[in-house]
């Protein structure tokens, strides 16, 4: 993006907060915390308003256009200015710009999807895409960035409990039979559960053993205290990962000592659908093995009857055997560059822009979905008048249980900080260093005053990766209706101060 943007591309960047990007930026829509859809509805407004839709688009190539168009014709930017703390202006200057720019794109990470209305998020995004028709071509599309290295490869394996690997339905009959008859045992009736669904039968006893692989759900979960409560409640738990954690120290009864990504073989996928050969630089240290094979040991020992993989690469065969969409990429042909999935035989050479040269759907539209403005879960009041959002850092991965290990890490970042706004800062009496106590409905912590201008009056803004103060030991955990993923982004705090600058003494 940066060299997008030396190389002349617009950048418009919409975040509650002035993140880095902003400097480059020729805008900077600084929303406020969950008031996406009005933003986004009033863009579409005005490209309606104007005519600046794509018409011969909108009539080939989609359907539901007309429900879209009556819904945001209520979403002025007049009054969007009033939810979101967008200037009009701006917002009427962005419809123009993304709607006129032939090569225009759009990117969204966590803060579009960790709301408790994340699809109606997502979805919003996607009928502006569709209206402009700015899909199937380069330098368009509607971009996921995803949170974690290789997200978007362990998503199409199969890591999501509503399907089998593909993205092929688990509750299509013809789809479980061909399952069933590859693997030689029965394709269960019912889908898994979710992680939100996995947190809340800690305590209804719907889980009573977790098998974690590389995660610390008693940091990164929200309302973290009662995730922990849950998790005392567990029979047994085994944990996967290279270092141990929040969770598997006080929680694990084995913990399996796994592999880097320096450590293995085997493919990654970017963002951009690109299945990249992975190559084992050094061996596993001590008694640390490759994920795959610890897996396999493990299916084995309960009892299953899994084949005798000698590669991740024969894993890998198995998976592209099932998954049509994958058929064609092989490990022989991505020994130096990768494939991008659809490549459907080993002559494709692999899709560059998907949805091309019409939507990826059964019947080639694109699907509108009409979207009306949900506020935030929990509002600010006059015992919690401060918005808390979170979300992490350049410095630190996730929990931090590698990168506080790296010495020139922990240097430029090692204490929990929370950024204020200047206006709230000296209202309440804190300088810039002191410590200051967050409260929420849930739980409380301490952490360092960063006062600057990266957040408006109002907002809080504070890191996941510090385990002596958890930030999630704050936030609820009401997520998404349909998807269950939490409001990490908007929770209600009081912010106290402490008024020294050295830590007070643990009590």
């Amino acid at each position: 993006m940066k060299k997008a943007v030396r190389n002349g591309a617009t950048l418009v960047v919409a975040d509650p907060r002035k993140i880095w990007l902003t400097k480059l930026a020729k805008r900077h829509l600084q929303l406020r915390p969950g008031s996406d859809v009005w933003l986004l509805n009033a863009i579409m407004h005005v490209i309606l308003e104007e005519g600046l839709q794509n018409e011969e688009y909108i009539r080939e190539h989609t359907e539901g256009f007309e429900a879209v168009a009556e819904v945001v014709t209520r979403y002025t930017p007049e009054e969007a200015e009033k939810v979101t703390g967008v200037p009009a202006e701006d917002i009427v200057a962005t419809a123009r710009e993304y709607a006129a720019e032939k090569h225009a794109a759009i990117f969204y990470t966590l803060g579009i999807t960790e709301h408790a209305c994340g699809v109606d998020n997502i979805w919003s995004l996607s009928n502006l895409t569709l209206m402009t028709g700015h899909l199937g071509y380069e330098s368009t599309g509607l971009n996921a960035l995803r949170g974690q290295n290789n997200v978007q490869g362990l998503n199409d394996a199969g890591a999501n409990p509503a399907y089998l690997p593909g993205y092929q339905p688990a509750d299509d009959p013809r789809i479980k039979e061909k399952f069933a008859a590859a693997w030689g045992v029965e394709v269960p009736e019912a889908t898994g559960y979710r992680l939100d669904q996995m947190m809340s039968g800690l305590h209804d006893g719907r889980i009573r053993a977790l098998y974690l692989i590389g995660e610390n759900p008693a940091q990164t979960e929200p309302n973290a205290h009662h995730v922990e409560e849950g998790l005392g409640h567990l029979d047994f738990m085994v944990a996967q990962d290279l270092f141990l954690n929040e969770t598997s120290s006080q929680h694990a009864d084995v913990v399996f000592p796994a592999s880097s990504f320096a450590e293995k073989d085997g493919t990654f996928t970017n963002t951009e659908r690109r299945v990249n050969r992975v190559r084992k630089a050094i061996p596993c240290p001590g008694e640390a093995r490759e994920d795959w094979q610890i897996v396999v040991d493990f299916a084995k020992a309960l009892g299953a009857d899994w084949p005798e993989y000698r590669t991740p690469e024969d894993a890998w065969n198995e998976f592209a055997d099932l998954a049509p969409l994958w058929s064609g990429i092989r490990y022989d042909r991505i020994e130096e560059v990768g494939l991008q999935w659809p490549c459907l035989d080993r002559d494709d050479p692999g899709t560059p822009y998907l949805h091309a040269p019409s939507p990826a759907r059964p019947n080639g539209k694109g699907k509108f979905y009409p979207v009306e403005y949900q506020p935030p879960i929990e509002q600010p009041d006059s015992e919690y008048p401060f918005v808390l959002s979170t979300g992490r850092t350049l410095y630190h991965y996730n929990s931090a249980t590698m990168t506080m290990r790296e010495e020139g890490v922990v240097q430029k970042q090692e204490e929990p900080f929370v950024e204020m706004n200047p206006e709230d800062a000296e209202a309440l009496g804190i300088e810039d260093g002191d410590w200051v106590r967050l409260v929420s409905r849930r739980g409380e912590l301490e952490a360092r005053a960063a006062i600057g201008e990266r957040v408006y009056p109002g907002l809080v803004w504070m890191a996941l990766h510090f385990a002596q103060a958890k930030v999630n030991w704050l936030t609820h955990d009401v997520g998404d209706s349909l998807i269950g993923t939490p409001e990490y982004k908007t929770s209600a705090v009081r912010v106290e101060p402490i008024g020294a600058t050295v830590k007070p003494a643990a009590r």
